[in-house]
């Protein structure tokens, strides 16, 4: 696949994702109280509202990134601990949602046309290859996304299950942990490492051949 035929399938699967990741965590917590993303006008599918261009640019050269975090006043919530995690596990869960509902598509290609990702035509080619890219980076981002180092969706998602003081602590440490992601990003490009690739690629390739019986 020529560089140019890569991109065109690239950017708008991944524009899409981080989209749909960042709207939910701002619906979620809209519907749960908190109005912070709907006034700062991020309840919205506008990619442009929520791409993150270092986080896009990691996407490409690591293949993990992030977008822009919608904003969460966790005070608006009843529960404040509770509804967070909540909040923070809507992410993950629409990448999986994703990836379910796009592998469905490709399974019914696939029975149709067992070879078709290989031997069919261009424009069946494309497309079969668009899914099986959209499926590996919903699976890639949520996965990414539960690893539990602030201010990852993981960490989050850990707290609420911990004691209120465990809790407190836990979050107070979320600039740290963003320096930890950045070195350990450093270190990846820097040495060719992929340190948080050997992380999540087990749990990755174990749900990409469940899903559409792909391995990489």
């Amino acid at each position: 696949m020529d560089t140019i035929t890569r991109l065109l399938i690239q950017i708008p699967i991944l524009l899409l994702t981080l989209t749909i990741h960042e709207f939910s965590h701002g619906y979620v917590a809209y519907l749960l109280g908190d109005d912070t993303a709907k006034r700062a006008g991020r309840l919205t599918l506008n990619p442009i509202s929520h791409i993150d261009p270092v986080g896009l640019l990691m996407l490409f050269i690591v293949h993990i990134g992030w977008a822009k975090p919608v904003p969460v006043n966790p005070y608006n919530f009843k529960n404040q601990k509770r509804d967070m995690a909540i909040t923070a596990a809507a992410g993950p869960a629409s990448n999986f949602v994703m990836a379910i509902i796009l592998s469905v598509v490709f399974n019914l290609l696939k029975a149709t046309s067992p070879d078709i990702l290989y031997s069919g035509s261009v424009i069946a080619q494309f497309f079969t290859g668009m899914l099986v890219y959209a499926i590996l980076i919903n699976l890639a981002l949520g996965i990414f996304n539960l690893i539990p180092i602030p201010p990852m969706d993981g960490s989050k998602i850990l707290g609420g299950f911990l004691s209120d003081e465990a809790y407190y602590k836990y979050t107070a440490q979320e600039r740290k942990g963003a320096q930890i992601l950045m070195i350990i990003f450093a270190i990846s490009f820097v040495f060719k490492l992929n340190i948080l690739g050997a992380i999540i690629m087990p749990p990755l390739n174990f749900f990409l051949k469940l899903l559409t019986g792909i391995t990489l």
